[in-house]
């Protein structure tokens, strides 16, 4: 088994014959990722290594995400397989860690007594000190400081796992929304936002380690700054400020919290890519009132409008939540007519999960697992139409792309890891920008050659 850090191009880290090597699995998002980061940044500064082939570990982490009923088990299946490398690897100690142990703290230590720790969000930035104590055999077994409060900030040391091209930075943690389906506020705790400064101090220091993409992200990047008066905006014209060749990208905002002054200063920006992650979940106006969405069918569609007549280039992403309590087949219409109608650039469609905690996991008609299946198959069937109609409509056109690989990209229109690529053919210097004329395209990707 190969550690998941192997998908990134982590840095080698020198070692001796007694450092203690670390495996790390890290599941979920983006934001999942920035904590991994900092676990590995902690454990290098303290004299460890890092190693991408999990048998040559003596310590395995897993950083988990416990979002989804799909993310838990796949959290629990990592640590089961890794468990299995005390047998047949170097490993001493498993460790379980991130957003699993955070919501499940006593269910966990119980259930898997093959976990030497559980290391909550909070205790992140120990775990050098946790890892000692484990392998010394005297370790807590639950490291878990209630609420999580955790923040990082500029001077924390991280070890980049992205490729040298791209980063992402984390501008907040946590959710102040109280949506029916989602567990996060329960287990990242309240929003907060990073001081402005601090902010622009990572991005500077990014940008000059010679970073062409930034990543700006929080569970609600909208709603940044405003529980420490400054905002997004402000922020986004600061980095605007700074010197070199790079693009920022904006994800996970929070359709409630788009204004007048976002869109004007994305309108007026140099490096801000025309590319707006909006998840929606749903345009019937009934189930967005269960969801506790905080916006209604005839908002969505004007913000819509609103922010393609500023940015008539955007590309748009959504996500769409189906199978929700209470769906009929005709509010399934609706949204399919809706994704058909509103030709979003990228879609990803979600299968309703019913989860602890939450208010829709209590409300009565659920729907069976099978129509939510066919429902995000039918979604994504329709979406693939529209997708194709769109990338076929650039063709001719030329696009500036960064070179992730050898005949590869991503434009504007593609986020990492979870939108389209171009496929480009010549001869491009990776990492950096090339210009490219659009050629062909498939549903999800463009085809293109270099140009001057």
């Amino acid at each position: 088994m190969t550690s998941a850090l192997a998908r990134w191009h982590p840095p080698d880290t020198m070692q001796s014959k007694d450092t203690i090597r670390i495996g790390l699995i890290s599941l979920g998002c983006a934001k999942n990722l920035v904590d991994s980061e900092v676990m590995l940044g902690a454990l290098t500064a303290d004299g460890m290594s890092v190693t991408t082939e999990l048998r040559e570990a003596d310590v395995v982490i897993v950083n988990t995400c416990g979002f989804i009923e799909a993310a838990k088990k796949e959290a629990i299946d990592a640590v089961l397989c890794a468990n299995d490398l005390r047998r047949t690897g170097r490993c001493r100690a498993l460790i379980m860690a991130g957003c699993l142990p955070q919501r499940y703290p006593e269910e966990l230590t119980a259930e898997l007594p093959e976990v030497d720790a559980f290391v909550g969000l909070n205790e992140v930035p120990r775990i050098p000190e946790i890892v000692r104590q484990v392998l010394a055999g005297r370790c807590e077994r639950l490291y878990r400081s209630g609420a999580a409060t955790y923040l990082l900030d500029a001077s924390t040391r991280r070890l980049r796992l992205t490729p040298p091209h791209y980063a992402y930075v984390k501008i907040a943690e946590g959710c102040n929304h109280p949506c029916a389906f989602c567990s996060i506020p329960r287990i990242r705790g309240r929003h907060r936002s990073r001081p402005l400064d601090d902010v622009l101090a990572e991005v500077r220091a990014l940008v000059a380690d010679g970073v062409k993409e930034i990543n700006l992200i929080s569970q609600d990047t909208t709603f940044y700054g405003r529980d420490i008066g400054s905002s997004l905006p402000a922020l986004l014209r600061e980095i605007e400020q700074l010197e070199g060749d790079f693009w920022v990208r904006l994800l996970y905002t929070h359709p409630a919290h788009w204004s007048d002054e976002l869109i004007e200063t994305m309108a007026a920006s140099r490096k801000l890519c025309r590319y707006a992650d909006i998840p929606l979940q749903h345009i019937n106006d009934a189930l967005l009132t269960a969801m506790r969405r905080e916006t209604d069918s005839r908002f969505l569609r004007n913000l819509l409008s609103w922010i393609r007549s500023a940015l008539p280039d955007v590309a748009i992403r959504t996500t769409f939540l189906v199978g929700f309590p209470g769906e009929t087949e005709e509010q399934f219409a609706e949204l399919l007519e809706f994704i058909r109608e509103a030709k979003f650039a990228r879609l990803g469609v979600f299968v309703y999960s019913q989860e602890d905690g939450t208010a829709a996991a209590a409300m009565p008609a659920q729907v069976p697992m099978r129509v939510r299946r066919q429902r995000r198959a039918r979604a994504m069937a329709a979406q693939q139409a529209v997708s194709r109609e769109l990338l076929q409509g650039l063709v001719g056109k030329r696009l500036r792309v960064l070179m992730e690989r050898e005949g590869e990209g991503r434009s504007f229109l593609d986020a990492p890891e979870v939108d389209g690529k171009v496929r480009v053919r010549g001869a491009a210097k990776l990492g950096e920008f090339a210009n490219v004329r659009i050629t062909g395209a498939t549903e999800y990707d463009l085809k293109g050659e270099l140009t001057t």
